[in-house]
């Protein structure tokens, strides 16, 4: 039985961004639900939209989406909204995105489950977009979004049937406006660090690897005329990068250009291959990559994955503990170049307070722990020790086999070793927990 907690990510993004009281009243309904953590609240107010992200397992996300989507239709009436931003609702969009352990597969049937809530208990009509849409067409936001929520008299047209709610656009539906209930990827807001203060350089690499690349010019690839195909539209020479959107800018705070990407779906293209990717398309321009920074949180996996790749191109074992791993990430990817990178503050895992606030056993010192078995409490029992004895048996296994991938003259079996040292890390952490758990239990 894994004892790993599924995570997953909301972020809706509601129609008041001026209305400080109303924000916050919206934004406090996520945390009366337990075991969901506010993550972020961010309001515009040109656009009159705020961003609300918070992130917990997936029944008590998908509650504390409903009370928000709830508590922003009693607030805020589309009828008198104005902003800069497409918007048809109250609750305009509402993804749902797979964090931790967690595919999604599974995180698809939730998105239905919240907007079927949705519709039903709240009367507010919705289409599910992305991987959560049911026809083709509606997996673009946009075209869900179409005409606004000037245009929601479409309801009551066959084609353009909500996916849940009522088809019509009723009174009280004028007040809510409609909701786009979604399952999108995680995307990560991601600049590489340059040395040098050309925006103009900068913009050429990214246009270098970003998967829409540049426009085809005659000639001079800044001034020549634009390349067209028969329909009249330009022609585009692609970048190297899947699912990867992104600029070159110029930060006054850190006196240097920057690449500035959007990692789309991380699943494609991961943030340690987008960096080794700006690396050399920076280096056949002359310029020389120094670092970059993660803007807003990751997942922890992230920063794994980042690790493992690096270890895998050094020929070292994989086999060592998470922490080290982030280290490895940080030192690779050059996440302290400009800041402090405090995983703790950007590692969405980190964020979220667990249990109860009772002291765990494995946390107790190896004194501590063996006092409290003799103690004359029942607990820890036979079970909790067996486990912490199995888990200090395999955390010696994994010192062998790392040892093992390192020796000199087993060179050629570094992978082997590598193998055996992540099973025993594995079978440590599971044992570990099980140590509470059996207490638990």
């Amino acid at each position: 039985m894994s004892t790993e907690k599924q995570l997953i990510e909301c972020v809706p993004n509601i129609s008041e961004g001026r209305d400080q009281s109303k924000i916050q009243a919206i934004a406090d309904v996520v945390e009366t639900v337990d075991g969901v953590k506010l993550l972020d609240v961010d309001p515009g107010s040109s656009t009159n939209r705020t961003v609300i992200t918070f992130v917990g397992e997936p029944e008590p996300v998908i509650e504390a989406a409903f009370r928000l989507v709830k508590k922003a239709s009693e607030l805020i009436d589309m009828s008198k909204h104005s902003g800069e931003h497409p918007r048809m609702g109250a609750t305009d969009v509402c993804p749902l995105v797979p964090v931790a352990n967690i595919t999604m597969e599974e995180v698809i049937p939730y998105a239905h489950k919240l907007g079927e809530r949705i519709g039903s208990e709240l009367g507010i009509p919705g289409y599910f977009y992305e991987n959560a849409a049911k026809l083709e067409q509606r997996q673009n936001l946009a075209h869900c979004r179409k005409g606004e929520y000037e245009g929601l008299k479409k309801l009551s047209d066959p084609e353009w049937k909500p996916d849940f709610g009522p088809a019509e656009f009723s009174d009280s539906v004028k007040r809510t406006g409609a909701t786009a209930v979604g399952a999108r990827d995680f995307l990560i807001a991601y600049n590489v660090n340059l040395n040098s203060t050309s925006t103009r350089r900068a913009n050429a690499i990214a246009f270098d690897i970003r998967e829409a690349g540049r426009i085809l010019r005659e000639g001079n690839g800044l001034t020549g005329k634009v390349v067209t195909d028969e329909n009249g539209e330009p022609k585009r020479q692609p970048g190297t990068l899947k699912s990867v959107k992104g600029i070159g800018w110029y930060i006054d705070e850190y006196g240097i250009a920057q690449l500035s990407l959007n990692l789309t779906d991380i699943n494609v293209t991961p943030v340690h291959v987008a960096f080794d990717e700006a690396c050399r398309a920076a280096q056949e321009r002359g310029i020389r990559v120094t670092g970059s920074e993660i803007v807003g949180l990751v997942p922890l996996r992230v920063l794994v994955e980042a690790a493992d790749h690096y270890l895998v191109k050094q020929e070292r074992s994989l086999g060592i503990p998470v922490h080290e791993k982030i280290k490895i990430a940080v030192k690779s990817l050059g996440l302290d170049d400009l800041a402090a990178f405090n995983p703790e503050e950007k590692v969405i895992e980190y964020m979220i307070t667990t249990g109860d606030g009772s002291q765990k056993l494995i946390d107790l010192t190896l004194t501590d722990f063996a006092n409290e078995t003799a103690s004359e409490s029942p607990a820890p029992g036979g079970g909790s020790i067996a486990a912490y004895c199995g888990a200090m048996g395999a955390a010696l296994g994994t010192m062998v086999a790392n040892l093992s991938a390192h020796k000199r003259g087993w060179d050629d079996r570094w992978e082997e070793f590598s193998e055996w040292a992540v099973k025993g890390l594995d079978f440590q952490q599971k044992l570990l927990a099980l140590v509470d758990e059996d207490t638990n239990a």
